[in-house]
């Protein structure tokens, strides 16, 4: 893997971890485009309505001294400047876990500056624990 994009994304994954809204929406594309599914809805959004929900799930793991636990199952490359990540992101809540999960495929692109950022989202939202456990990947 991009020893570069390595860097990025453990960066990342720290930022989500401590929840800090700034320092996240400069990883975010202005361009980005994400699809959300919830059960039978689907919903489309872009970069402001991405920044909204993030500090909605900040806010809240602050309020409640929740945890991020989150699994990276996958990093695809796409092309040279380009890699897709298949992440899981659930919380502890209380000192407990909740049962589901929310399953993050995110695609990040290197702009003109060398900087990646996360251009493209789709979401699973509540997904059993239990099924992503059983996820092998060779």
């Amino acid at each position: 893997m991009d020893n570069s994009f390595r860097q990025f994304l453990d960066t990342y994954l720290d930022i989500w971890r401590n929840s800090p809204l700034t320092e996240l929406s400069q990883l975010i594309s202005k361009d980005y485009k994400a699809r959300e599914i919830t059960g039978e809805n689907i919903v489309d959004f872009g970069y402001e309505e991405s920044i909204n929900g993030w500090e909605q799930g900040f806010n809240f793991v602050k309020e409640n001294n929740a945890q991020w636990i989150l699994n990276e199952i996958s990093v695809i490359p796409l092309r040279i400047d380009e890699k897709s990540v298949i992440l899981s992101a659930t919380m502890i809540v209380q000192g407990k876990s909740l049962e589901t999960s929310n399953l993050f495929f995110q695609t990040f692109k290197k702009n003109n500056f060398d900087d990646w950022k996360l251009v493209r989202n789709y979401v699973e939202v509540g997904v059993l624990n239990d099924n992503l456990n059983r996820i092998h990947f060779n």
